[in-house]
């Protein structure tokens, strides 16, 4: 009873938020949907053309690219103006990546260009949570658009392979006019025509999301005046001792979880022998996984409670290797859900807890793009290595092998790294975290700071 009645709760504070919030979860979902179905469509466009396996590894470091690149820029501008005009514009970008993939421009570099509207769309995201909710919500808020994020991800993959399949083509081909397959020849090019339109519903939703009355910080005239700046963030987060941690934490996660997501698919493809229709399901199991781990983190966890899910980081890496020995689909789909789920429940309140030291330190647009850059950098790097891996001949079995002993060799590190901060600050953390529970009383006072 008294886990229902819990339950229960978290639904209702779901539905007091304030309005604002749905129009940013439906605008998020749209545009996190059309961003997984156009991952696996571009990935079957470059088979479509015939394109080397490595190509189709590079995909997610091009994605990443402009992340690391403009990340000292994305964020300043993020905070310079309303958060729902830096969102639309984003989607704006995304489309003209979509539309750069009908020409001769190579698909990666169209692709790369659909990561730069990502890159400006993620400060803005993240960012209007904490100016639009109290602290005391906003593990509760990451923990609905994550779900709401990762529900994107299984239905954005498994519409992107539906789109690509073979009885989708075979149809086409039935019965579509001269002049579409004259455009559109092949069934990825057609089916970013419906991609279009979904980034399209999204820029819609971004036009009605309300003004938070957030002060703005104007932009410095001189752009290059922002790298100071930057820096200067980014080294305030790495001293902070909550902020290294979270950061360290949430950097590894999604460093390698970016990644995960292309290794399912050539994991899939060697141990099970599955077409890209039939992979991206399984891309899709792990994000139910991860949603259910999400929403539980949500209801479970306060921001003064995340460093204790840092053991679940290692479980997870060791859980990654076993995936080598698993042939059977029944086994997979239990294996991967769980592996989801631990990852889920891992980086909430992780998140939370980096947004909440963030906001007060640096702002909230500042600190998402100096979370990004961390984050990117790290699924840049490891995307490369991946990649240039493949075209060396390493194969989808050594690629998840090293992947997952070094998320586990690594979340111990920063385990032994938090204790070490136990050790050397604890007054100082005691102080921080006791910061965190009164603006949550202030909160439920006096309505947010």
């Amino acid at each position: 009873m008294a886990k229902a009645g819990l339950a229960l709760a978290d639904v209702l504070i779901f539905f007091a938020m304030k309005r604002g919030f749905y129009t940013i979860m439906t605008a998020q979902f749209c545009s996190s949907l059309a961003d997984n179905a156009l991952f696996v469509v571009a990935v079957e466009l470059l088979r479509s053309r015939g394109a080397p396996a490595w190509q189709e590894a590079a995909l997610v470091p091009m994605f990443a690219l402009f992340y690391v690149l403009l990340a000292p820029w994305v964020g300043a501008f993020a905070d310079s103006r309303p958060k729902g005009q830096v969102m639309f514009f984003s989607n704006a970008v995304k489309v003209a990546g979509c539309v750069l993939m009908w020409t001769p421009v190579h698909p990666l570099a169209a692709y790369s260009l659909v990561g730069l509207g990502a890159a400006a769309y993620s400060p803005a995201k993240y960012g209007i949570l904490t100016e639009l909710l109290p602290p005391s919500q906003l593990v509760k808020a990451n923990g609905w658009i994550e779900g709401l994020t990762i529900a994107s991800i299984i239905l954005g993959v498994v519409l992107g392979g539906q789109l690509v399949s073979p009885a989708v083509a075979a149809w086409l081909a039935a019965h579509e006019a001269a002049w579409l397959r004259a455009w559109f020849p092949t069934a990825a090019e057609l089916a970013i025509v419906g991609l279009v339109g979904v980034y399209g519903l999204a820029a819609a939703f971004n036009l009605r999301i309300p003004s938070t009355g957030a002060p703005l910080r104007p932009l410095a005239r001189n752009p290059m005046a922002l790298l100071p700046d930057f820096a200067r963030c980014n080294r305030l987060l790495w001293r902070d001792p909550l902020g290294q941690i979270s950061l360290a934490t949430t950097t590894l996660f999604w460093g390698v979880s970016g990644n995960l997501r292309y290794l399912v698919l050539a994991w899939a493809a060697a141990a099970l022998g599955y077409n890209t229709t039939q992979a991206s399901s399984l891309v899709g199991v792990v994000a139910i996984g991860t949603a259910v781990g999400a929403v539980l983190a949500s209801m479970r966890m306060r921001i003064d409670q995340a460093p204790r899910v840092m053991p679940l980081g290692v479980a997870m890496g060791l859980l990654v290797v076993l995936m080598v020995a698993i042939r059977d689909v029944w086994v997979a789909a239990p294996f991967l859900m769980l592996l989801g789920a631990l990852g889920g429940f891992l980086v909430v309140p992780m998140n939370a807890l980096l947004q909440h030291r963030g906001h007060n330190l640096m702002g909230a647009g500042r600190s998402i793009a100096v979370q990004n850059f961390n984050e990117q950098i790290c699924i840049l790097g490891l995307g490369f290595l991946y990649s240039a891996a493949t075209g060396a001949g390493l194969s989808a079995f050594g690629a998840i092998t090293a992947f997952g002993l070094l998320v586990a060799g690594v979340m111990v590190l920063i385990t032994l790294w938090h204790r070490r901060n136990l050790r050397r600050y604890p007054r100082l953390l005691q102080r921080l975290f006791q910061h965190a529970r009164r603006d949550d009383w202030h909160a439920a006072h006096h309505g947010a700071p």
